[in-house]
């Protein structure tokens, strides 16, 4: 007989009474029933260095998506516009920025979760990148066409895990003058300097250049694409193996269930027109921070 059992027993024989749990409030789950609400996690625990893998990526094994096209480029040149004429064709989609490469998993060092899947040839790089290709097959899915095109900026500093993750990608490289990339920058938010803008858009161009000599891929210039929209269109299909379709050039039927908002991409009334605009006259040289001058020499705009 358990103590409570006594303690009941002595107390219905003395005061008549017993002592009873209090049952839960209607609707209340308790810890073990389905549905309950899990306890807040603690700290997410420190991230060991990456295991290094006996074997690469099989895509027939570990990937759903085939030859995933990715645009490297920096903030405020473009991408947006490029994205949308690429949604426009019909083997093609292109999602808003996904940000991808911010979801990272965790498990906890030394217990049997990552006993067994290291056993598995998983740690926490290779099963980031299952997750991260099964969301972007989904979105490919959905949308019913071939290929799907991602153009988050933040990519051209993950170039490294995007080409280990899926190592059929296609790379398009989209330049624009690094003068103009900082002048919008700094006037879409006023309170970061001139300098500042022009240091930091620097970063993703040096980052660029570091991408393509190591793993090639198309080069396509902003002022090209706004000038000549469908000789760069067409040169670019070439590099993906596919048809021009002259409908990219006017995207406006695909700004229908377009993301528009912040962190999404470029939503200004420019874009949202629906067709290709004049692009701004680039700074004079003197106009150009000292700090982009090398760049702008190195892709031919000095």
């Amino acid at each position: 007989m358990s103590m409570l059992r006594k303690l009941n027993s002595k107390l219905a024989e003395t005061t008549g009474y017993q002592i009873r749990r209090v049952p839960p409030p209607p609707g209340a789950r308790t810890a073990g029933s389905l549905g309950a609400v899990p306890a807040p996690r603690g700290t997410r625990p420190a991230r060991p260095e990456p295991v290094p893998e006996p074997t690469a990526v099989d895509p027939a094994v570990d990937r759903l998506l085939e030859r995933p096209v990715f645009i490297l480029t920096s903030v405020r040149s473009g991408s947006t516009l490029l994205r949308m004429m690429l949604g426009a064709h019909s083997r093609l989609h292109a999602a808003h920025e996904l940000h991808l490469t911010g979801i990272e998993v965790y498990f906890k060092s030394g217990t049997p979760t990552e006993r067994s899947l290291r056993t598995l040839g998983l740690g926490h790089e290779q099963l980031e990148g299952l997750l991260w290709d099964r969301a972007l097959h989904r979105e490919l899915v959905k949308s019913g066409k071939q290929f799907i095109v991602e153009k988050t900026p933040g990519n051209a500093f993950q170039w490294r895990r995007i080409a280990e993750t899926w190592p059929d990608a296609r790379f398009v490289f989209l330049r624009r003058h690094p003068g103009a990339v900082a002048r919008s920058w700094h006037e879409a938010v006023p309170d970061r300097t001139r300098e500042e803008a022009a240091q930091r858009v620097l970063k993703y161009m040096e980052s660029m250049e570091e991408a393509h000599a190591e793993l090639g891929g198309h080069i396509l210039r902003y002022e090209d694409l706004t000038t000549d929209p469908a000789a760069e269109l067409r040169s670019l299909c070439a590099y993906l193996d596919l048809p021009y379709e002259p409908g990219m050039t006017d995207y406006g039927s695909s700004l229908e269930g377009a993301v528009l908002g912040a962190g999404f991409g470029d939503w200004t009334d420019k874009i949202r027109t629906g067709q290709v605009q004049p692009d701004r006259p680039t700074p004079a040289p003197e106009e150009i921070p000292e700090a982009l001058r090398a760049m702008c020499r190195a892709w031919g705009y000095l």
